[in-house]
């Protein structure tokens, strides 16, 4: 610190000291107004000049296929679609092995209520208690179902109310995606040889599977349409809350209670009996 006298030294090195400076990086002071600045600041070296050298021709990697369906998927829609009534599609779900949920269920569970109503309710899959009985929707959120069903002037006898799944996953789990893709050519037949007016869907499962649709809370209360494969009539399909999510979640039920308004406006329209 030339040009300072040694009080003056003493005291801008105390100044250094209570800002923190007191570590020295240096045997030698630079002076930062002359020094050039960081290195990461400094424009980069011209790089040395290279012979251009002509890339090597890309390879284009083939585009993703989507999976391969399975042999079970593949002899289910066969087996379903040579059933020509409904009394044959639940002999060949009753014979059918070529899903793992069956070595575990205690019974295939097909369908409750009446075809001919015009009005088809698909749920997700069955239950401890639809297991046991072999019916869909007999359980806790079955008896919901059906108070909300009462609501707008339904029962069973006027409704048909199967699921995406005819087995019950272990330890009630949702299906997987390869056990749904094996039965769902047996429910695409169930739904042409039923040959609804009106379809609900009835929780995340059916709408993913069936239609394509992420999200249950973003797409209820909406209406689809769901294309027959053998006819390609369309359907008007309503997305709506599960009845067991209905327990969980007592609050949604208002949600679930304007879809079932839209319901029977919907069935008035078409000339459903309600």
């Amino acid at each position: 610190m030339s040009g300072l006298s040694r009080e003056e030294a003493i005291a801008a090195l105390r100044w250094l000291v209570d800002c923190g400076a007191d570590e020295a990086i240096g045997d030698v002071a630079v002076n930062r107004l002359l020094a050039p600045g960081p290195a990461f600041l400094l424009p980069p070296a011209p790089a040395p000049h290279k012979r251009t050298v002509a890339p090597p021709p890309e390879k284009h990697s083939p585009a993703p296929q989507p999976p391969p369906v399975s042999v079970s998927a593949q002899n289910a829609a066969t087996i379903a679609a040579a059933c020509s009534n409904l009394a044959e599609l639940k002999a060949a779900l009753m014979a059918f092995e070529g899903c793992e949920l069956k070595r575990h269920a205690t019974n295939t569970v097909f369908a409750d209520g009446n075809p001919a109503g015009g009005i088809m309710f698909i749920g997700e899959a069955p239950g401890a208690e639809e297991d046991r009985q072999g019916l869909p929707f007999v359980g806790r959120a079955g008896q919901l179902l059906d108070r909300m069903l009462a609501s707008i002037g339904l029962d069973r006898r006027k409704v048909y109310i199967t699921n995406i799944v005819n087995w019950r996953p272990p330890a009630n789990r949702e299906p997987s995606p390869e056990e749904a893709s094996i039965c769902l050519p047996f429910l695409h037949r169930h739904v042409e040889l039923a040959n609804p007016k009106l379809l609900v869907l009835l929780g995340a499962v059916p709408a993913r599977h069936l239609m394509g649709v992420q999200g249950i809370m973003r797409s209820r209360g909406r209406w689809e349409t769901y294309r027959l494969h053998s006819s390609g009539r369309e359907i008007p399909t309503m997305l709506t809350l599960h009845p067991a999510y209905l327990l969980r979640q007592p609050s949604a039920k208002r949600l679930a209670w304007n879809d079932f308004l839209a319901i029977s406006d919907k069935c008035h329209n078409l000339g459903l009996a309600i």
